[in-house]
């Protein structure tokens, strides 16, 4: 899991937690269910089971891989609409190719992002690269799905190529664990990620035995998603593995520990950290649409029925049957 490494963790700034900093406690441990996606690759819904109370301002989170294709096996999504939020895809082994009819895309690898504001509405394709496709290799990422409050959800779409060189890297003061601040704040540490929704996304790395502590925005909520591994979370060391999502409750601080001995297909603890702050608005969730009332989400079907979305570029030899 290589994403963004450094070879000597004791070079970067470190993180504090304040004096007196009230821990957090793990309110609920979930396991996510596999499915699949798109064309039919395999994901884990990371989400699944969470009251949406906990989530807002997230919406899901698909673990897409981790997974090893053979030549002629890797597979991506068709032209599809999105509306009212942000899509959020941080590859962290193999590939992605992405375009959207708003002009926006690009291909992004090891430790990028991909920061799509959807609002008014396009459509966009995620895929592996053709070469990816003949030669096969290891594909793993995150799709996290961020609302947009209700005065935001019609604004015009854009996009951010995060590249992994440019998020802000950070350790724990004995070296133990490596953090990746892709968006918001973190320690007065800023990731390069722009949100409409405040929010803080930061991937971190435990090497087995090694123990993180963070101080947290109390006006934030607080997942944690184990990507690989095993650990514990809380003061109360609730056990968590690959696959497993943690819900944290009111605080200023948190605690993640690695195992002493890990797996040897995941060496180290990996999880993603996401807090933001929740909008408290009415959800209108269906597809591909992210609205406040069921009223909107009708008229977000009728504007992409009726091409109002956007139109698939002739260039791809694609037309909107493939939808």
């Amino acid at each position: 899991m290589p994403a963004v490494t450094v070879e000597n963790l004791l070079n970067l700034p470190r993180v504090t937690v304040p004096a007196g900093a009230g821990e957090r406690a793990v309110r609920t441990v979930t396991t996510a269910p596999s499915g699949f996606e798109g064309e039919g690759f395999p994901v884990r819904r990371a989400f699944a089971g969470i009251d949406y109370d906990d989530l807002d301002p997230f919406v899901l989170m698909d673990q897409m891989g981790e997974v090893e294709y053979a030549p002629g096996e890797a597979k991506g999504t068709p032209w599809h609409p999105h509306r009212g939020f942000e899509t959020v895809t941080y590859i962290i082994d193999g590939i992605f190719d992405h375009q959207d009819t708003h002009g926006g895309g690009g291909r992004i690898t090891n430790g990028d992002t991909q920061w799509m504001t959807a609002g008014s509405g396009l459509l966009h394709i995620e895929a592996p690269p053709e070469s990816l496709v003949m030669s096969g290799g290891l594909f793993h990422g995150i799709q996290l799905w961020v609302n947009l409050p209700a005065q935001d959800k019609m604004m015009t779409p854009r996009y951010q190529d995060i590249r992994g060189g440019t998020v802000k890297l950070l350790s724990t003061p004995d070296g133990g664990a490596l953090l990746r601040v892709i968006a918001g704040d973190l320690d007065g540490h800023q990731g390069p990620g722009i949100t409409h929704t405040p929010i803080t996304m930061v991937h971190a790395t435990l090497r087995p035995g090694a123990q993180l502590r963070l101080a947290w925005r109390q006006d934030f909520n607080c997942l944690l998603y184990v990507l690989g591994g095993h650990g514990s979370v809380g003061a109360d060391r609730h056990p968590v593995h690959t696959g497993r999502t943690a819900v944290f409750g009111a605080g200023s601080a948190l605690t993640v520990r690695a195992d002493e001995k890990q797996d040897s297909r995941a060496p180290d603890l990996d999880v993603l950290l996401l807090g933001g702050l929740p909008i408290r608005e009415p959800l209108a969730h269906y597809g591909p649409f992210v609205m406040n009332t069921r009223d909107e989400l009708e008229r977000a079907f009728e504007d992409y029925r009726k091409g109002r979305l956007g139109v698939v570029p002739a260039v791809h030899g694609m037309s909107r049957d493939g939808l």
